[in-house]
This record gives C-alpha cells, sequence and structure tokens, in this order.
C-alpha cells in the first residue's frame, strides 16, 4: 500500500534556523523557500555572496517569461513541481503501470536541507502523460510555487548526510547507490526500506550495503555499469574505485518481483542487523592528480571505464590491465572536467562537460595528439560551467548538456554538418533549448521507458531565494522528427483545416 500517496514530494517547511558551513566547490547549503520569504517579512534577510543583481535577476524572469509563452508551441507534455529544498540529482526507476493516456513510473529524488530536518532520499510516483495527450492550453497554465499533481511522494528514506548522487542500478532500478559527503557509496533497496518521517533528531536510515574503499570524501563521481551489477566511483583521494556486488544479490529475489524481501543479502539473525553489512573494492585504479568529478562504464564492457576530474584529465581504464591508465588524456578541457558519458549505441563516442562552459565530443580511436586531447568537435552553446551530460537512449547522435546558466541545451551531431542557413546563428548540433529553469540546472535524467520525456532539476537557491524546481518535459515532435515527414504531416493537417472550413 502507498504511503503519503497525496502528498507531493518535498518535505514540510522547516522551522529551524540555518547552519552555513563552509561552501562546497558545486554546491552550497541551501535555504527552503519558506525560510526566505520568512526572513524577508522580518526584514532580515541574508546577504548572500555571488547573489545574482537587480538586473540580472530582471533578465532571468524576463526570459523565463518569453519561455513559458512559448510552452504550448514547443512542449508536447510539460510538468513543473515546486520543491521546499533543492535536489542536487533526479533520476528514473522503474515503469509501474501503463494506462491509456499516462504511465505511472518511480521518479527517485533528494532533498538538500540546511540541518533543521534531515537529509533525505525521496522515492516518487510520476505520472507520465503520453505523447499527443496533453492539451497545449493546460501544460503552460502552471504556478511556479506549486506542487505538480503528477509528482506523488511515496517514502522518505532518511539519508546519513545530505544526497549529492544518485544512480539506480540497470539491471534492477529498485536498488540505487547514493553519494554524500563521505568515502562511501551507499546501497538501498528502495523497496524494502522503511517509510520514515524525516523530523529534525529522527535516526538515519540504514543503508542495506556500504562500498568502501575511498580515503577521502567521494561526493558526485558515481556510475553502475549497464551489463553486470557493478559499481564505479571517484572522489578527492585522487582514485577511481571499482566494485562487484554480485556476491551480495540473491537470485531468487532477483527473478522473483513478488518478492517481499531485500534483493540484498542481510547479514544478523532473522535479517535484524544493527550494523549495514560492507564490501570492499574489486579494484583501485590511481592516475588522476586531483579529485575525480565523474565517472562512466563503457556500454559493452564492465571492466572498461572513464573518468573525469579537475586536472583537467580523460583517463580511459581497463581493469583486465591492471590498476594504471590505458589511455590519459592531458588537457581534454580547459578548466576542470564536471561530467562524462559514454555512447550506449556506439562505444567509440564520449562526451565530456567542464567549467570551461563546453562540451566536447571524443573517438577513443584517437583522442591525444602529441599527449593533448584532441576532440571530434566541441560544441559551444553554453555561458557558464557544464554540470552535466548524457547521451539520448533513443538516438545515437543526440545528446543533453545542463549548466550553471539555467539552461538545458539539447544537440545532435549528425546536424552539425548539415548546418542550414536559417540556423547559422545557433551553435552548430543545437536543436532545442529547455529555458524552464530559472538557475543552474544540476542534473538532469532522459526516460528510457518514454523517449524524448527528460527529468531535470534546478537548484534555485540564488534566483528565487531558496528551494529548487523539478520539470518533467517532453519537446513537440515536430521539432525532432524528420523535415520531410514533419511538413508532409503539416500539409495534411492544411488540407483537413481547409476541407472543414469550406463546409457550410
Amino acid at each position: 500500500m502507498e504511503s503519503d500517496e497525496a502528498e507531493a514530494a518535498g518535505a514540510a517547511s522547516p522551522s529551524g534556523g540555518t547552519v552555513t558551513p563552509a561552501p562546497k566547490k558545486r554546491g552550497r547549503k541551501p535555504k527552503s523557500k519558506e525560510e526566505s520569504q520568512t526572513q524577508e517579512e522580518r526584514g532580515g534577510k541574508m546577504k548572500e555572496s555571488g547573489k545574482k543583481t537587480k538586473q540580472e535577476e530582471q533578465s532571468v524572469d524576463e526570459k523565463y517569461t518569453q519561455w513559458k509563452g512559448l510552452v504550448p508551441i514547443l512542449y508536447d507534455w510539460l510538468a513543473n513541481h515546486n520543491l521546499v529544498w533543492p535536489s542536487l540529482s533526479c533520476r528514473w526507476g522503474p515503469q509501474l503501470e501503463q494506462a491509456s493516456y499516462k504511465n505511472r513510473q518511480r521518479l527517485y529524488l533528494s532533498e538538500q536541507t540546511d540541518g533543521s530536518v534531515p537529509n533525505t532520499l525521496v522515492i516518487a510516483n510520476c505520472e507520465v502523460v503520453k505523447p499527443r495527450v496533453a492539451a497545449a492550453e493546460h501544460i503552460s497554465q502552471f504556478n511556479e510555487e506549486a506542487r505538480s499533481p503528477f509528482v506523488k511522494k511515496f517514502k522518505t528514506i532518511i539519508h546519513p548526510g545530505e544526497v549529492n548522487r544518485i544512480r539506480e542500478l540497470p539491471q534492477n532500478s529498485k536498488i540505487i547507490a547514493t553519494h554524500t559527503d563521505s568515502p562511501d557509496v551507499l546501497i538501498w533497496d528502495v523497496e524494502t526500506q522503511p517509510n520514515r518521517h524525516a523530523v529534525l533528531g529522527a535516526a538515519t536510515s540504514r543503508p542495506d550495503l556500504i562500498l568502501t574503499g575511498h580515503q577521502d570524501n567521494a561526493e558526485y563521481a558515481l556510475a553502475m555499469c549497464p551489463t553486470e551489477p557493478f559499481v564505479l566511483s571517484g572522489g578527492k583521494d585522487k582514485s577511481v574505485v571499482l566494485w562487484s556486488i554480485q556476491d551480495h544479490i540473491t537470485t531468487a529475489a532477483s527473478t522473483d518481483s513478488k518478492s517481499s524481501g531485500s534483493i540484498i543479502k542481510q547479514t544478523g539473525e532473522g535479517g535484524d542487523k544493527t550494523e549495514s553489512p560492507s564490501l570492499g573494492p574489486r579494484g583501485v585504479y590511481h592516475g588522476h592528480d586531483d579529485t575525480v568529478e565523474d565517472v562512466a562504464f563503457s556500454p559493452t564492457s564492465a571492466q572498461e571505464f572513464c573518468s573525469v576530474g579537475d586536472d583537467s584529465c580523460l583517463i580511459l581504464w581497463d581493469a583486465r590491465t591492471g590498476t594504471s591508465p590505458v589511455t590519459k588524456v592531458e588537457k581534454a578541457h580547459d578548466a576542470d572536467l564536471h561530467c562524462v558519458d559514454w555512447n550506449p549505441h556506439d562505444d567509440n563516442l564520449i562526451l565530456t562537460g567542464s567549467a570551461d562552459n563546453t562540451v566536447r565530443l571524443y573517438d577513443r580511436r584517437n583522442l591525444t595528439s602529441n599527449g593533448v586531447g584532441t576532440p571530434i568537435y566541441k560544441f559551444e552553446g553554453h555561458k557558464a560551467a557544464v554540470l552535466c551530460v548524457q547521451w539520448s537512449p533513443d538516438k545515437s547522435s543526440v545528446f543533453g548538456s545542463s549548466a550553471e546558466d539555467g539552461l538545458l541545451n539539447i544537440w545532435d551531431y549528425d546536424r552539425v554538418s548539415k548546418k542550414s542557413d536559417r540556423a547559422a546563428k545557433n551553435p552548430a548540433g543545437l536543436f532545442f533549448q529547455h529555458a524552464g529553469h530559472r538557475d543552474k540546472v544540476v542534473d538532469f535524467h532522459w526516460n528510457a521507458e518514454d523517449p524524448w520525456t527528460i527529468v531535470s532539476v534546478s537548484d534555485d537557491c540564488e534566483t528565487t531565494g531558496g528551494g529548487g524546481t523539478l520539470q518533467i518535459w517532453r519537446m513537440s515532435d515536430l521539432i525532432y522528427r524528420p523535415e520531410e515527414e514533419v511538413l508532409a504531416e503539416l500539409e495534411k493537417f492544411k488540407s483537413h483545416v481547409m476541407t472543414c472550413a469550406s463546409k457550410p
């Protein structure tokens, strides 16, 4: 039975004061929107370094208003969900139910709080409206300060520390891994974890498995293998660590969807454990000279993976050949690298995103020239640091990139060489720009169950004073379908309209 189904995802308004530790490199302690509003009412709103000027805020508002007016034209469907606390990660889980006009699917989020209430991992149920179902006049009629009726909280897990990254296991997306500000990777079976009430002083939930091996905090770099139950992580200790959780997965439970028990093996009598089991690494890989910011597995081999870091390097590894780099690409970008993704359709292509505001495409058969990175192409369409890149699960040449400029760009590498005169003012390959967020877009995820549907999340601390915004959206298929096909459909529609108009 679903608990809290009527309650939209998001925590209750906190009542305590803020705790402000030293800022992190890629994020900082948030404020809730309610808390920020209360401070304004008291006339005591705190001044924050790096806050946008009035002119910049006006520009953001103007661009947002312009975008919202175009929503009925550009989008097939869009849902806007206000978050009291920002989430640094968002991921799709398994599809639960299919219906005539919409599907129900799990959605994984987090609540990054200021300490007045616990940090949480949120398991939500999302109603995903099917293509060409939503009425155009309805999808743009949303209140930015409201929660979406399409997103409902299902379960809350009290997380030991803030959730920086969430990744699901492809073989069983009910199993997820999380990164927090510690050296450990935490593994959760979200179906068997008890639902918790997040109040100050509440004990944290116990992970089903703890992966150990880092010597310093591992905060962001996290990946799950598409071919085997392997986990990959990177951290401040400049290392990449690989685990296999095969030994902790029970075959019976993973093949029996009706099983009520966790698919992670339990320790202790009757499964009543006082401490979570831990698992050491299969390998620790050294080659970076600074913090490892992101990692990715090869789509075809659990033994091959890559990593990027603050040393501006892209490194390829092969666990079968030892713990040293197979290839090290120096100066892959002109600044810190934040993200990497390996093409699931073509295992030669690797994307990287950086603080130099660019996305670069590499072919692993020709990575360097004289030791320096030689990308196939450099995509320039962001005005601030790129935080996330991901290939489309549906089309091999399409990918997305999100950045601190509040934009989520959708690119098609195949269009780079087919640039038309009318699109000359746009960056090559860029064919859609999602501008619905008013602050940095910290994460997004393509929906493998519903191609061209994306969930994205922004940390709104700087623009709206606190909280975050979650958006689930699908661009109009007239934008990405072949031009000849679209023109034929529009001509058919035009004929239909003319026929209707001519009738008495």
